[in-house]
C-alpha cells in the first residue's frame, strides 16, 4: 500500500501545476480483491474527477486488480499574518482589494465568492466598503438580518453564500459621514458579530486605496491571501501597485491579479478592442512576480446581471467570462492549498500575570 502512495503522490497535475495527492491524504484498503482508494483534497476539485480518476488508473496500470477511486473534500485552514487568531468558524479569509476605485472589484469579488460555492466550498462574503456598499445590490438582497440570541446578526443568504454588508442595517438612500475610528469598528464588529455558519473561504469585498480599513485588516484580521483587482489601463496600474506593496509590508502573500474590463468585444461584429490598454494585468503580475490569475472582459451583459442582482456565474454561467471565473476560484483554492496550514491556534495562549 505504501508503494501505491507513492506512486500517487509522484503524479503532477500540469494543467494547475501541482501534486495533487499528497501521501498523507491518501488512504487505501482492499476489499474484496478491490482497491479503495480514497483521496482528500485541499482545494475545490469539481469537474476535475474523471482526469484526476485517469492520471490514478494510468499510474497504476501494472495492478491487475480492480480498482475503486473517491475523492473527499478537506478544505483546511491556512497561516495568516502575524499574530493575528482564526476566527473559530472560517478556515480562510481572502481579501479582494483595489488600489483604486472603478475597477469593478465589487463585481469580481460577489462573482469570485458565488464560483467558490458552485466549485463545492462552504462561502461568505463580508461587504467592507462602509461608505459604499454595493453587495446588497448585486446579491439581490434586501431587508435586514436577525439576530437569534440578541449577540449575532444572522447572515443573509443569496445563491447559498452567506453575506454581511452595512447596507443591510443602514437606509441605502442615507451616506454614512463616519470617521476613520467607527469605520474600523464597524467593520470588526460586522466580521465577529456575524453568526455565520463553518465556512472554507470568507471573501472580503474591500474598498478601494490603503487607509483605514486596509490597516485595520491587516492587523486585527487573519488573512490568508489577498487578491487585486485592476485594469489594464496604466493609471489603474499605479494604483495596483500600491496594494500590492500595502500587503507585501504586512506579510499577508499576494495571491494574484485579476484583470477587469480587458477587451472589449463588439457584439454585433464581434471586432475586439483594448479600451484601457493590452495587457496591463500581465506587465504588473511580471514586474512582481506573482500570477495573473485570469481577465475578465468588458461587456455590458456583465453590469446589467449585477444590476439585477444575478451575478454572471448564475445569470449566464456558459458565457466566457463565467467560465474564466470559476478558474479564477479554482486558481485562488489550489494557491491557498500550497501554503502553510495553519498552526497557531493549536497553541495554548499563554498569560503570566
Amino acid at each position: 500500500m505504501e508503494k501505491i502512495k507513492d506512486l500517487l503522490s509522484a503524479i503532477d497535475d500540469t494543467e494547475l501545476n501541482i501534486k495533487p495527492f499528497l501521501k498523507k491524504n491518501i488512504s487505501i484498503k482492499e476489499e474484496n480483491e478491490v482497491i479503495v482508494i480514497s483521496v482528500a483534497l485541499g482545494f475545490l476539485f469539481t469537474g476535475l474527477e474523471d482526469r484526476y480518476k485517469k492520471l490514478i488508473i494510468s499510474a497504476l496500470n501494472h495492478i491487475n486488480k480492480s480498482i475503486s477511486i473517491n475523492f473527499v473534500l478537506n478544505i483546511s485552514s491556512h497561516q495568516t499574518q502575524g499574530s493575528t487568531q482564526s476566527i473559530s468558524n472560517i478556515k480562510n479569509i481572502i481579501a479582494v482589494a483595489s488600489g483604486k476605485g472603478g475597477v469593478g472589484k465589487s463585481t469580481i469579488a460577489c462573482n469570485l465568492a458565488i464560483s467558490l460555492k458552485k466549485l463545492g466550498a462552504k462561502v461568505g462574503i463580508l461587504d467592507a466598503d462602509i461608505y459604499g456598499p454595493s453587495q446588497p445590490k448585486m446579491m439581490g438582497i434586501s431587508g435586514k438580518p436577525e439576530s437569534l440570541d440578541g449577540k449575532k446578526l444572522q447572515p443573509l443568504t443569496a445563491f447559498d453564500v452567506e453575506t454581511m454588508s452595512i447596507g443591510y442595517l443602514v437606509d441605502p438612500d442615507t451616506p454614512v459621514v463616519w470617521r476613520g475610528p467607527m469605520v474600523t469598528n464597524t467593520l470588526q464588529q460586522l466580521l465577529n458579530e456575524t453568526n455565520w455558519s463553518d465556512l472554507d473561504y470568507l471573501v472580503i469585498d474591500l474598498p478601494p486605496g490603503t487607509g483605514d480599513t486596509q490597516l485595520t485588516l491587516a492587523q486585527k484580521v487573519p488573512v490568508t491571501g489577498a487578491v487585486i483587482v485592476t485594469t489594464p489601463q496604466d493609471i489603474a496600474l499605479i494604483d495596483a501597485q500600491k496594494g500590492i506593496g500595502m500587503f507585501e509590508k504586512v506579510n499577508i502573500p499576494n495571491l494574484g491579479i485579476i484583470e477587469n474590463m480587458a477587451v472589449f468585444e463588439c457584439p454585433n461584429c464581434g471586432h475586439h478592442e483594448h479600451i484601457f490598454g493590452n495587457n496591463g494585468g500581465k506587465k504588473i503580475a511580471e514586474k512582481n512576480n506573482i500570477e495573473l490569475l485570469g481577465s475578465i472582459p468588458l461587456k455590458s451583459s456583465i453590469q446589467k446581471n449585477m444590476d439585477l442582482g444575478t451575478p454572471s456565474v448564475i445569470n449566464d454561467p456558459d458565457s466566457l467570462e463565467s467560465q474564466e471565473m470559476l478558474r479564477i476560484a479554482r486558481k485562488i483554492s489550489v494557491k491557498i492549498a500550497q501554503s502553510k496550514e495553519n498552526f497557531k491556534d493549536k497553541f495554548p495562549k499563554i498569560v503570566i500575570e
